[in-house]
């Protein structure tokens, strides 16, 4: 169950790491365009919201504009196809998502316009409405799960890195606010739960990080941090505490 809601706020202290990822990241560039990043890292561990204020600091840092942001989120298969393989309670494993379909995106991404598919975290499911074309930018910043077996494909890969308590915390916090948003929104998927009080809203919460994203970190994306050029490191409120680079000698930013 991959779940996604607006994301964490950075204080100054953050912004400062963040420009250091960008500094980082500037060394590790290729001679042409785009520029592909990979921001990774568990459910809840605020994967778009690192996105997004990385764009800003790096395009700032780097002296230009041409930064977009994609999810791989879109490349999930349909709920209606993964019922049919019998894969609903394997959404967000890499059997869930649409392997060959991400690999040619970030193939043309290289070459000229390419349009990401869209995703409703509202709906739980693939959205045309809201796919995104990519029209050759200098930085492309792709976040999401999914990443590993492009990893070659990918320039820098980022590492999101947390306590597991805190993402549990992180991930039940999230569930909640999407839980409450859907009182008003009868398309919401979180409306089949209102029926719940808050207490049994946040058990399912705990059961579903239990079962499937617990198992989900450890056997699929806690791995990929051994793959990352950088491994960010995030404390109990989302904070920023620490940066390892790993491209080339290791050292503490």
């Amino acid at each position: 169950m991959t779940i996604v809601s607006p994301g964490p706020s950075f204080s100054p202290k953050d912004g400062g790491r963040i420009s250091e990822v960008a500094h980082a990241l500037e060394a590790m560039r290729r001679d042409r365009p785009p520029f592909i990043i990979g921001i990774t890292g568990s459910v809840a561990a605020g994967k778009s919201a690192f996105a997004a204020a990385l764009a800003s600091a790096f395009s700032t840092h780097a002296g230009r504009s041409s930064v977009e942001i994609a999810s791989t989120d879109g490349f999930l298969l349909a709920n209606q196809i993964l019922d049919g393989r019998g894969l609903t309670l394997r959404k967000g494993y890499p059997e869930s998502f649409d392997v060959v379909a991400f690999g040619e995106a970030l193939r043309l991404a290289r070459v000229g316009p390419v349009t990401f598919p869209g995703y409703s975290h509202a709906t739980y499911d693939v959205d045309p409405r809201l796919d995104h074309r990519i029209d050759s930018p200098a930085v492309l910043i792709v976040e999401g799960l999914g990443l590993g077996p492009h990893r070659d494909a990918i320039d820098a890969l980022i590492y999101l890195d947390a306590d597991e308590a805190d993402l549990e915390a992180w991930f039940i916090a999230r569930f909640l606010r999407l839980w409450e948003d859907a009182e008003h929104d009868a398309a919401s998927f979180y409306a089949r739960f209102r029926g719940l009080d808050r207490a049994g809203a946040g058990q399912l919460a705990k059961s579903v990080w239990t079962s499937i994203n617990l198992p989900n970190l450890r056997e699929h994306i806690s791995p990929q941090r051994d793959l990352a050029d950088l491994v960010v490191r995030k404390g109990p409120d989302h904070e920023i505490v620490g940066v390892l680079e790993r491209h080339g000698q290791a050292a503490r930013l």
